[in-house]
């Protein structure tokens, strides 16, 4: 299921439960003492940004999947989201050694070097997204080398800060298939999360598939669940083709040649009411393409990014900067909100 820390940091003494969240998501995920220690610093120094230099913000923390050449283990991923006025100079805040008063002493650059993933993206009004990922085993050399080729990466926020998230998203790669999954359980909370969770467990087994097929396969093994929405996105990468097809109230839109498209979704409920003929959406792959899979906890009008700078960054910061800019500081999500990214 999906278990989910959403820590709003209004002053400094949230920064300590963002650091317990952060152990805690550790312990969940399986790591070991150094790296949770790890985790926790990273976790404690972009909570203490947020108070510091954003009149605060929330720090997001979900447990993702990670490659299927790292024994599907589980990563720790923090998200630090915020409206402030961004950051001035991020070259200058992503040097090693750069800090800030009243921090650890750590900074945005050994945040980079002691994670195994980490991304950060700021526009001078709007706010900045920082994203870090914390392995079993820490990254290899002095920095890591920016991975290359396709990525996916999501963001997962529970309505009103609960434990658990109805919504769950996942990759997976069987051969030359890049198939993304994004689910939606009926309702809010564990029972939600169960079937959604169900949904990701199965596509592991049937990743080979084609997605009508997949949607046909979670069906028959969400009928013991309440159900859920759920999009299926997956792109042949020897034909650069991408085939889409959604069941229930699931979002995707497609962007390619600098023009973005609405990838469409049929009425129903997998595990429940799915259509006896699923329909397939065909569309080309191109090196700019990305596409986004979101929830109906995002508002159906909200604007897709244009930000080239944005485009390039890590998948996980271009989805939860379109949940950030969906919403307010002011207005929460609505719903369970999860965004998944391909590109």
């Amino acid at each position: 299921m999906s278990r989910v820390w959403d820590v709003p940091v209004d002053d400094s003494t949230r920064v300590r439960d963002v650091r317990v969240a952060a152990e805690e998501a550790s312990e969940c995920a399986g790591l070991g003492p150094h790296r949770t220690a790890t985790a926790a610093l990273v976790a404690t120094e972009l909570a203490t940004n947020l108070v510091r230099h954003a009149d605060g913000g929330y720090v997001v923390i979900n447990l993702v999947e990670r490659a299927p050449a790292d024994d599907g283990r589980l990563s720790v991923q923090l998200v630090a989201l915020d409206h402030g006025p961004g950051i001035p100079d991020v070259a200058a805040a992503m040097r090693d050694g750069y800090t800030t008063a009243a921090s650890l002493g750590a900074g945005l650059g050994t945040c980079r070097r002691i994670a195994n993933d980490f991304d950060l993206h700021s526009a001078s009004g709007r706010g900045t997204v920082a994203v870090a990922r914390i392995d079993h085993e820490p990254p290899a050399g002095r920095y890591r080398t920016p991975p290359r080729g396709l990525r996916a990466g999501g963001v997962n926020v529970p309505l009103g800060r609960a434990e658990y998230s109805g919504d769950a998203w996942s990759r997976v790669c069987a051969g030359d298939r890049l198939t993304l999954l994004l689910a939606d359980g009926l309702g809010h909370g564990p029972k939600a999360a169960e079937a959604s969770g169900t949904a990701v467990e199965a596509l592991h087994g049937v990743a080979d598939r084609p997605p009508a097929e997949i949607l046909r396969h979670l069906g028959r093994a969400l009928r013991r669940t309440r159900g859920a929405a759920v999009a299926v996105a997956q792109l042949d990468i020897g034909s650069g083709r991408l085939h889409f097809a959604g069941v229930g109230n699931v979002g995707a839109r497609l962007r390619s040649d600098g023009t973005w498209k609405a990838m469409l979704s049929q009425p129903g409920i997998v595990g429940a009411q799915v259509p006896a003929s699923v329909s397939v959406q065909r569309e080309p792959w191109q090196d700019d393409s990305l596409l986004v899979l979101h929830s109906d906890g995002l508002p159906g009008r909200w604007t897709p990014p244009e930000d080239a700078v944005l485009l390039g960054c890590d998948p996980a910061v271009v989805a939860a900067v379109v949940l950030r800019d969906a919403g307010s500081a002011a207005r929460p999500v609505r719903d369970d909100t999860c965004v998944a990214v391909l590109g």
